[in-house]
């Protein structure tokens, strides 16, 4: 049986990790170099690197943010923001990065999908979706979930793995920061419904959530920001937990 993976999150503003609730009211957690550092140190199987302002004031991605990481930790990493074009993914990806993920770019031009997993192999683009319910829809949401599009989360997830995506981080924006628990149900039906990962992500407040969302929610990984930014939950202890509860995760 595959381990599953706990994969820190790390929003990235201005150069600093930063952490909101609903995706607003973003509060400074530290250096994102130092605290990647931290979690390798502690046991995380990956880290994600999302700068979260890119796409809404049109940057790129910091590629010296990328080299800095790569220089200093030596698990897995991911990185997103602003990522539009096959230029963008192949500098990170020559900088260190070992995937690179699309939510705004992918939605507004799905043919980039294709692009970047017939160039680069499908095993290093991950679709990041935010998502929320809306009425009885849940709706995907692009420029860091300021945006309501008509495409609804099932039908373009699929969409997305058969164009070529390797995996999928999908955020629930109802969830996102409250602490209350992952999005159980759309996990699951992710998870059962598609051939590739899924990463669930959002709404994180005990280490049951993450027994919850891997049992119930079939999760192939979960992630998280706050909680080990804030020293909430040590990432040894959780998997420590996790294995005493019959979840097989790597320690």
């Amino acid at each position: 049986m595959l381990t599953k993976r706990i994969i820190p999150c790390l929003d990235i503003k201005d150069g600093k990790t930063v952490k909101g609730i609903n995706f607003i009211n973003l509060k400074d957690a530290g250096d994102p170099v130092e605290l990647g550092i931290k979690y390798a140190e502690l046991g995380a199987d990956e880290l994600v690197f999302l700068d979260i302002t890119a796409t809404v004031e049109k940057r790129k991605t910091l590629v010296e943010l990328v080299k800095r990481i790569a220089q200093n930790i030596n698990i897995p990493f991911t990185v997103g923001g602003g990522i539009n074009d096959i230029q963008a993914v192949n500098a990170l990806l020559e900088s260190g990065a070992d995937k690179i993920t699309v939510n705004s770019s992918a939605v507004n031009n799905p043919t980039l999908i294709d692009e970047l997993s017939n160039r680069f192999g499908s095993q290093c683009i991950v679709l990041s979706i935010d998502t929320k319910l809306i009425g009885n829809t849940h709706k995907i949401f692009t420029n860091g979930g300021r945006t309501e599009t008509e495409k609804e989360l099932v039908e373009w997830a699929s969409e997305a793995v058969n164009r070529g995506v390797g995996e999928i981080l999908l955020t629930s924006m109802d969830h996102d920061g409250t602490k209350d628990g992952f999005a159980i149900e759309i996990t699951k039906q992710l998870s059962e419904l598609l051939p590739v990962p899924v990463v669930a992500s959002g709404g994180a407040g005990n280490m049951e959530h993450f027994v919850d969302v891997f049992r119930k929610g079939r999760a192939d990984a979960a992630l998280a920001a706050s909680i080990f930014h804030y020293g909430e939950i040590e990432i040894s202890e959780l998997k420590r937990y996790l294995r005493n509860n019959n979840i097989p995760v790597r320690l």
